[in-house]
């Protein structure tokens, strides 16, 4: 099966962002024909403050309804190109049940047919202060998830998780014990977090779960408030032994990569790690405190 992962510079104008995702997913399949096209984390708005990311906000539809614009395009380019169309995350307005003054970060796959096939709501908060001293406080305006989520394509199993979910091993673990052979990561990774943590954390997490790590995200600039903010960029691709296999340049644009299940099961087979944390599952919390 073939993935592109999709690689933005979205800003706070919502029409622009869709008009530019369209555009580049378009591009992607005419040229390399996956049959898995994955957007960036939050691709429907960065930037411009609360009320813009408020304005960008989308209320999810029940099964049969119409959903908003962002829904509908993820929708249509699905079954308009048949393919899976993972949506990397967009911003959904509160439902019934949910906190009313909270947003959610939420991934929605469609597939071949333009059926949504899930939805993952990101479950790690990014709540702290980069090295320049800018702070980030997602917790303040969205709320978190609290399911794990797979879906099948392609004979494939994919695990979600959206961005800072990726510095949090147990989560990817469990995935991987939920039957993923590939893991998702649409990301607005900062710049300044980026450029030393971003390729290492996406290698780690494919060598310790033994999955492909298929990676859009968004590159460049968008403002704050009126204020410059930059994101990391690099999206990329990396197989179960940690290798990138394909990887985006600088700006806009796309990657395509294939992920062969002969790879994954051959890596698994050759170290069972699942198999040797199975054989030797102790309580580390009671270990560290001498039980």
């Amino acid at each position: 099966m073939r993935v592109s992962v999709i690689q933005m510079n979205q800003g706070s104008e919502k029409q622009a962002n869709l008009d530019q995702a369209r555009r580049l997913v378009e591009a992607a399949v005419a040229a390399d024909r996956p049959g898995l096209v994955s957007l960036p984390e939050t691709w429907t708005n960065l930037g411009g403050g609360r009320e813009s990311r408020q304005a960008a906000a989308e209320p999810l539809p029940a099964p049969g309804e119409t959903g908003g614009p962002a829904y509908e395009l993820m929708r249509g380019l699905a079954r308009g190109h048949g393919i899976h169309l993972h949506g990397g995350s967009m911003i959904e307005a509160p439902g019934p049940g949910d906190d009313p003054e909270k947003l959610y970060n939420t991934t929605v796959v469609f597939d071949p047919e333009g059926r949504e096939v899930t939805r993952y709501r990101k479950i790690h908060m990014f709540d702290i202060v980069a090295p320049d001293g800018t702070g980030y406080r997602e917790s303040a305006l969205y709320g978190a998830g609290d399911r794990l989520v797979t879906f099948a394509a392609g004979g494939i199993t994919f695990g979600c998780t959206i961005c800072y979910d990726m510095r949090f091993a147990e989560h990817y673990v469990a995935l991987r014990r939920l039957g993923a052979e590939a893991i998702l990561v649409p990301s607005n990774f900062t710049l300044q977090t980026g450029k030393d943590h971003w390729e290492p954390l996406l290698k780690a997490r494919a060598i310790e779960t033994q999955c492909w790590i298929i990676a859009a995200a968004s590159s460049g600039q968008y403002l704050e408030r009126g204020q410059p903010r930059s994101v990391y960029g690099h999206s990329l691709v990396a197989d179960p032994w940690g290798h990138v296999v394909a990887r985006a340049s600088d700006g806009t644009g796309w990657a395509t990569a294939r992920i062969d299940p002969g790879i994954t099961a051959r890596v698994r087979r050759d170290m069972p790690v699942m198999e040797h944390r199975a054989s030797r599952r102790i309580d580390l919390d009671a270990a560290a405190r001498g039980a």
